[in-house]
């Protein structure tokens, strides 16, 4: 029997705001959390640009010094949206003590730990000089084992690294647990480092955008005037949950995750295709039982690079052509937060969806050829939003799409 999965709790850290009131009145205003770093420059970046992520403040109160010691900075990150998240579903510590409750996160890269760890040895030459923690830190696992550890979960522990769609295929996975009769909760979502070791190979690319002289201009999803993504990160989690658990502990539910789809390109390590974004997205539909011309909102991947922004909005006219959804690309104003945005979209969606608003794709002064026909959102646009599609496509040529279903009688 397939079980209906709902969303119970969210949590986001990111360049927007540390909390989802925060990140709501961001999202709303059209407010870029993106800044020019000096230091970037300096170190050797051909760009300094950069989402503005606050460095949490982690208590020996909130978690131990022996546990604090053994958490990468992605691990730090999803650690303060986890507890934001597990907070809002009325998950407490006498709840996760005598429940199973799995572990599913989407992270890609520990990079910080690696290389100071290779720096250390360098001028010491001594494995003693490292210390207890960095194997914990340097592990892709550090956000699942950190989680896992400090809330004391038992079900499912998983780390989930497929790029930049790592996020969403980690709401995907702990979607089709709990569908499967597998798991009745499961925290999941994404993670992304922001320090000055983490993106150096994308800016080796010549991947990013150099408008540095107006930082909160230079993401520009979709317009023909773009000249690179602007890399960000954070963390966002979500507690999913069997509809009936939730019903029956008293749980505020938020939306229904109604859908899950993925293809794989097949193609070139670096190359996005149409072809495999409308699988996805037409695999999530199917899943969820909708049509094109039920999706009220679509949350592009769209990062503001020429190529990826082609194929995503061709892809799009493809499967949609004139249909009513709108759209926009929350990273426009978040940037691109890589092995996060699958997770920290649907939290976007999400709070647009409760709040009856639709972000605006700001920046958007020109749109491409592609993107012409597209029903883009320039500025926020009050509207009732029963459905939405979020896109998460990654290098390696995965891809990922989720559907979600406000459920009007029970978040009235």
């Amino acid at each position: 029997m397939r079980r209906r999965v709902v969303v119970t709790g969210m949590g986001i850290w990111s360049c927007l705001g540390k909390d989802v009131a925060s990140v709501r009145d961001s999202l709303y205003a059209g407010r870029s959390g993106i800044v020019c770093v000096p230091e970037r420059l300096e170190y050797g970046y051909r760009s300094g640009l950069s989402g503005m992520v606050e460095t949490p403040v982690i208590t020996k109160a909130m978690v131990d010094r022996h546990t604090r010691a053994g958490m990468g900075e992605a691990a730090q990150y999803a650690y303060m949206a986890s507890r934001e998240a597990l907070a809002l579903a009325g998950v407490t510590d006498d709840y996760l003590m005598e429940h199973e409750v799995g572990c599913i996160f989407g992270n890609d890269s520990s990079a910080k730990p690696v290389i100071e760890s290779a720096l250390t040895m360098e001028s010491e030459h001594d494995t003693a000089m490292l210390g207890y923690g960095v194997v914990f830190q340097s592990m892709n696992s550090t956000v699942s084992m950190n989680l896992s550890t400090i809330f004391h979960l038992r079900g499912v522990n998983f780390t989930v690294s497929a790029a930049c769609a790592s996020g969403s295929h980690s709401i995907g996975m702990a979607y089709m647990m709990i569908r499967q009769g597998m798991q009745d909760m499961v925290l999941c979502g994404g993670a992304q480092e922001t320090n000055i070791y983490s993106m150096l190979s994308f800016d080796a690319l010549r991947a990013f955008s150099v408008r540095m002289d107006d930082p909160a201009r230079a993401s520009r999803p979709f317009d023909r005037d773009r000249d690179g993504l602007v890399p960000s990160g954070g963390a966002a989690a979500l507690v999913l949950e069997d509809y009936d658990h939730a019903l029956a502990r008293g749980a505020d539910i938020l939306c229904e995750v109604a859908g899950y789809g993925f293809s794989s390109n097949g193609s070139g390590i670096s190359e996005p295709s149409d072809g495999g974004s409308v699988i996805a997205m037409s695999r999530a539909l199917q899943d969820a039982g909708l049509g094109p011309s039920d999706v009220d909102y679509i949350n592009a991947h769209a990062t503001s690079t020429r190529q990826g922004d082609m194929y995503e909005a061709l892809a799009l006219q493809r499967l949609f052509g004139r249909e009513h959804a709108l759209i926009s690309s929350t990273k426009s104003m978040t940037g691109h937060e890589c092995w996060m945005a699958g997770a920290s979209e649907v939290v976007y969606s999400i709070i647009m969806m409760l709040g009856g608003f639709v972000a605006p794709n700001i920046n958007l002064e020109n749109p491409d050829e592609y993107s012409a026909g597209l029903r883009i959102a320039r500025e926020t646009t009050p509207m009732t939003i029963r459905t939405v599609l979020s896109n998460s496509f990654g290098f390696g040529g995965t891809n990922s799409a989720l559907a979600l279903k406000r459920i009007k009688e029970l978040t009235n």
